[in-house]
């Protein structure tokens, strides 16, 4: 696939320096565009494959615009962040290149305001309030089980699923301690298979690229254990999918750039939205298996929208993809079994030494394992 030609002087800012952000530097610097990463120096990748890199947090974002207008960018982006996603936006909007508003950064990295968006627009999520303090909870009228979680946070951060009273305070103060918003979402559990809806969007037109399966550690933290694209599915149900998620993304004032929307459908087909980001979605879905599965380079699209350049979506594969994350020696067992029956299947793993220790959230599994095939059915059995 061709993209736009590129001036060998562009330049582009990337907020974050983790390996989630290298597949962009990457891609950038091998299009012949100056790459100027932006984190708060921990050692991480980006630091070095950057062409430029500056130790200012992610979060500075008055300080990060100003060096931004020093530098003279051509476009901004971040990807499989929620937190750089403020950045981005806000460095965007003050020097008017292109990005979602302010006003819609802060619905879609603010889990309540998104909840209450949801409810005006009529897409369909579960029941939910915000809980600052234990007062709050005197206008709780939901039913049990239910999730709390922080209201700024990703990557399964801070997330426990309570069946009674005694144990929602411990966990509200959990979610609390997690995210930058001191206020934990308390919801009722939707039920259902878990998926997440990746899409591009260009001046408010809203691109399809894959539905993705995930399989969790379920409770009480739901850490994505394995992601399977793409999910197998009847296509009307996929056609209401795609739908509903439009209508959600309009309604969220995402104007531009990659969405990751996770949702659940019951054995009956009701369709749930569980969150949507106005970024690319991680664990390697956006990096990795949208373009294995389907052809289409997605950082590269992410990439073309940063610099005011229209996307050209064109789904041109139809294969299977998947990862599988590595919490225990089950897991090694299970990849050991697909190198010696289908080592041609690996596309890439990076895997640590397992330690005894209790995983909470994704940041602490010890590697993955990427792999594609022909069928889903090809490589499922590796993933569940």
């Amino acid at each position: 696939m061709s993209f736009g030609k590129i001036n060998t002087m562009k330049k582009i800012a990337i907020i974050g320096a983790s390996y989630l952000q290298d597949p962009l530097i990457q891609k950038a610097k091998k299009r012949g565009i100056e790459t100027h990463v932006f984190s708060w120096g921990a050692g991480e990748i980006g630091e070095k494959s950057a062409d430029h890199f500056y130790p200012i947090s992610i979060v500075e974002k008055e300080e990060i615009l100003r060096k931004c207008a020093e530098i003279g960018i051509d476009g901004i982006c971040s990807i499989a962040s929620d937190l750089a996603v403020i950045t981005v936006n806000y460095v965007a909007e003050k020097m008017k290149l292109t990005g979602n508003s302010i006003e819609s950064t802060e619905i879609s990295t603010n889990k309540h305001k998104m909840r209450q968006r949801f409810f005006e627009n009529h897409d369909p999520s579960p029941a939910s309030i915000m809980v600052k303090d234990p007062q709050d909870l005197n206008e709780l009228n939901l039913q049990y089980p239910l999730i709390v979680k922080p209201l700024d946070r990703s990557g399964s951060r801070g997330i426990t699923k309570v069946y009674n009273d005694k144990d929602l305070i411990p966990a509200i103060a959990n979610a609390k301690k997690h995210g930058f918003i001191k206020a934990a979402l308390v919801e009722e559990f939707l039920t259902g298979e878990e998926y997440s809806v990746e899409f591009i969007s260009w001046k408010g037109h809203h691109h399809f690229l894959a539905l993705t399966k995930k399989y969790t550690t379920g409770s009480p933290h739901f850490i994505e254990k394995a992601h399977l694209e793409p999910a197998t599915i009847d296509p009307n149900t996929l056609n209401t999918i795609k739908k509903v998620i439009t209508h959600a993304l309009t309604g969220l004032g995402i104007q531009n750039g990659a969405s990751h929307s996770e949702i659940k459908i019951t054995d009956s087909g009701k369709i749930g939205i569980v969150e949507i980001g106005g970024r690319m979605g991680g664990d390697f879905i956006g990096s990795d298996l949208v373009e294995l599965s389907t052809g289409f380079d997605f950082v590269n699209a992410v990439i073309d929208v940063a610099l005011g350049q229209e996307p050209q979506v064109e789904l041109l594969k139809d294969r299977a993809a998947g990862v599988r994350f590595v919490f225990n020696e089950d897991d090694l067992s299970v990849i050991d079994r697909l190198k010696k029956e289908h080592p041609e299947y690996l596309i890439r793993e990076d895997i640590k030494e397992i330690q005894p220790s209790e995983i909470n959230d994704s940041s602490e599994r010890y590697g993955y394992v990427l792999i594609s095939a022909e069928n889903a059915d090809d490589i499922e059995h590796y993933l569940s």
